[in-house]
């Protein structure tokens, strides 16, 4: 979800051009979309995004230039924060319905899409975390936000966002299964990017199609987990070189991702690609 006021800043300060990008990354084309929070390409029906709170609740098909191609009004979910995208082995889509700025919703839920239909919600898995006791907590643990998801093996792995007054850098990866009802999220590991929010805190995850390598997004940084699949998950940044509001990534194969960036003013808004190979020759 957009984070106006803490970005406004960093934002107007990394106000550069295609030609300063680094030469791993690169640029596709302008977005069609203002705030896209979610990003997923599927096999059989290529790249699909989403827009968060305070917009329509819509999916759009998009090229990889960042035009929207198509566009179906979701008619049996209402967006109250969508953040992310994920997809199963079958195509299908899930709506990550759980960002959590202020720490006290109770209704956290991810809905299922059937693969191709993409107007209607078919499945509503609801989870909550545990450890959360307080709606909401302490202004010093406020831990409960998150904006990035993927679907692996019949499980949903949830990568929260600190909102926290003293930000650390410390974030968490919970486990939901892929299943109606409500469910109370397993937490599987404590992680820790760095103490720059705007640089650091979590915005976007995959993993790639062969279900090794997870990916999370920042920032400034791609953060990967070559071992995930092995249940390592020490995580390795790579800066990507610039400051944005990135909120969307995806594999579109096994060694490509796109990233998606809001705009804000005259920044951001575009669609980037990098390769996989390039990221783990740097980590």
């Amino acid at each position: 979800m957009k984070d106006l006021t803490v970005f406004s800043v960093a934002l107007l300060l990394s106000c550069i051009s295609c030609n300063e990008l680094p030469n791993f990354v690169k640029e596709n084309g302008t977005l069609d979309l203002k705030e896209v929070s979610g990003l997923q390409y599927t096999k059989e029906n290529g790249l699909w995004a989403l827009e968060d709170s305070g917009n329509k609740n819509k999916m759009y098909s998009i090229d990889e230039k960042g035009n929207i191609l198509n566009q179906f009004e979701v008619r049996n979910a209402k967006n109250h924060d969508w953040e992310d995208l994920a997809s199963d082995a079958e195509g299908n889509l899930y709506i990550g319905d759980f960002g959590n700025n202020a720490n006290k919703r109770r209704d956290l839920a991810i809905y299922k899409l059937n693969d191709g239909k993409y107007d209607s919600i078919v499945g509503k898995t609801e989870f909550y975390y545990p450890e959360q006791k307080d709606f909401p907590p302490k202004r010093s643990e406020m831990f409960y936000d998150a904006e990035a998801f993927f679907e692996h093996e019949g499980s949903f792995y949830i990568f929260t966002k600190n909102r926290s007054k003293e930000f650390d850098g410390s974030f968490t990866m919970y486990s939901v299964p892929n299943k109606e009802g409500k469910h109370a999220a397993k937490l599987i590991t404590s992680l820790k990017a760095c103490g720059n929010y705007n640089k650091c805190a979590i915005t976007g995850a995959d993993i790639s199609p062969d279900g090794k390598t997870a990916i999370l997004l920042s920032g400034d940084k791609i953060w990967v987990m070559p071992g995930f699949g092995d249940g390592n998950y020490e995580i390795h940044p790579v800066e990507l070189g610039f400051i944005t509001q990135k909120e969307g990534i995806t594999f579109r194969d096994a060694n490509t991702l796109l990233i998606a960036d809001e705009k804000d003013k005259h920044v951001g808004g575009r669609l980037y690609e990098v390769k996989l190979s390039d990221l783990k020759a740097k980590i």
